[in-house]
């Protein structure tokens, strides 16, 4: 990705499930690590496990017209 860019994501968040209830809210963190796949992420591209220098990353959720951002929730009855 380049900074200043605006880049389309398709993010897999793994087979889950959960019961919304009626009234029920959901909260989305957009955030650069993996875990608990990865403890962490050095924002470098480079070894994380070995790595020793750090970049501060920040992310930015674009919802326009242009720019429909979205989250897909399957609905099973």
């Amino acid at each position: 990705m380049q900074p200043g860019q605006v880049t389309e994501l398709e993010i897999d968040l793994w087979a889950t499930s959960h019961v919304f209830l009626a009234g029920h809210q959901i909260r989305l963190e957009i955030s650069s690590s993996n875990f608990p796949r990865f403890d962490r992420n050095l924002n470098t591209g480079g070894d994380q496990a070995r790595g020793t220098s750090w970049n501060v990353a920040h992310q930015k959720v674009h919802h326009s017209s242009r720019y429909l951002s979205h989250v897909m929730l399957p609905v099973i009855p």
